[in-house]
């Protein structure tokens, strides 16, 4: 079983390599953008790649084999200069494209240049870790226009691709995974309301992901997951 974890530096894509890793039945693949992670493993292999960049991802697929899962956990919420909007009023061009760049592109990308990489004869899985927040038809609150609106377009995509795929890549299972609130980097400055039980450590919602994985198959695709197995709402 080979395994491409994308954004394997981060809490949930970490968590996802050391799952799969524990399992000793795969070969797991992961990608870094900046700083090397420090776990090392005879079945890991870590890539330095900018998924907002085509030509990474090209250079990427090139050197990787075929592939039983591919998982994209990149993703950003706020910035250095920005937090998620609380109006429209503080609405910022740059801040709303960046989350475009970096929540939606990378899994296009992906879908485009790994598309051979998941044909199978057997079940396959191409998922995306999105988020509740980027369904319309749960969207009670308002806020956060630049998050939820590049969450929408990935959830979007990825319907898309499962739909074209459905006769193309008739063994792949596309996904889209709600984590939940997961205790990482990207969500500490918002984890003072969250309620009990409800803050997730990254291992867990590793587990839940891997659970809906290998509950699914290509019948299942193009559905919207949430960490507990629920379908979502789009």
């Amino acid at each position: 079983m080979n395994v491409l974890v994308v954004g394997g530096s981060g809490g949930i894509g970490l968590a996802l390599v050391e799952h799969y890793l524990a399992t000793n039945t795969a070969n797991v693949f992961a990608t870094y953008r900046t700083n090397k992670p420090a776990l090392n493993h005879p079945k890991l292999v870590w890539y330095k790649v900018n998924v907002t960049v085509e030509s990474d991802i090209e250079e990427l697929a090139k050197l990787l084999p075929k592939l039983s899962l591919l998982v994209n956990a990149v993703g950003m919420l706020h910035d250095g200069e920005h937090n998620p909007e609380k109006s429209v009023k503080e609405f910022d061009s740059n801040f709303f494209n960046k989350n475009i760049v970096i929540n939606v592109t990378p899994s296009l990308l992906l879908a485009s240049y790994f598309a051979e990489h998941l044909k199978s004869k057997t079940t396959s899985h191409f998922v995306t870790v999105s988020a509740k927040i980027g369904s319309i038809e749960d969207n009670r609150l308002g806020g956060w226009v630049s998050y939820r609106s590049s969450k929408a377009a990935l959830n979007m995509a990825m319907k898309t691709i499962s739909i074209e795929w459905r006769f193309k890549l008739a063994n792949t299972c596309v996904l889209v995974f709600h984590p939940g609130t997961t205790d990482t980097e990207l969500s500490k400055r918002f984890q003072r309301n969250v309620p009990e039980g409800k803050l997730f450590t990254a291992e867990y919602v590793a587990d839940c992901l891997s659970r809906i994985i290998r509950d699914t198959s290509a019948s299942d695709t193009g559905k919207f997951y949430s960490y507990d197995g629920s379908i979502l709402p789009w």
